[in-house]
């Protein structure tokens, strides 16, 4: 993201990092994990955010959420955003499930 951002908007590439990740993630409070399920649920929510969903489940699978629970989070949305915001996400979560390999997978150790 930041070197796609280099040639138009460096400054916001620092923006998009520091302040989310470096301030925000940081703070006490929630983990990991937490954190994940809450950006999981409001990017499925906005239904319009896709690319960035993504990228949450698959940082939530980095971060010990499983499959089952993803699908759960995001059939939740159905109630709150919509069928429509679920059903894109669920697509998502397939797409992200399909081509996420598993940390024990990458390095050669038995899952």
């Amino acid at each position: 993201m930041i070197d796609a951002l280099a040639g138009i908007a460096p400054d916001f590439a620092d923006y998009l990092f520091e302040f989310p990740f470096g301030d925000i993630y940081s703070r006490p409070g929630l983990d990991l994990r937490a954190r994940e399920i809450a950006t999981i649920a409001a990017l499925t929510a906005m239904g319009n955010a896709t690319p960035q969903l993504k990228v949450h489940i698959e940082a939530g699978l980095n971060v010990g959420l499983q499959r089952a629970e993803i699908v759960e989070i995001l059939m939740q949305m159905s109630v709150y955003a919509g069928f429509p915001a679920a059903l894109n996400g669920l697509f998502a979560a397939k797409e992200v499930f399909a081509h996420h390999q598993p940390a024990s997978a990458a390095s050669g150790m038995p899952a």
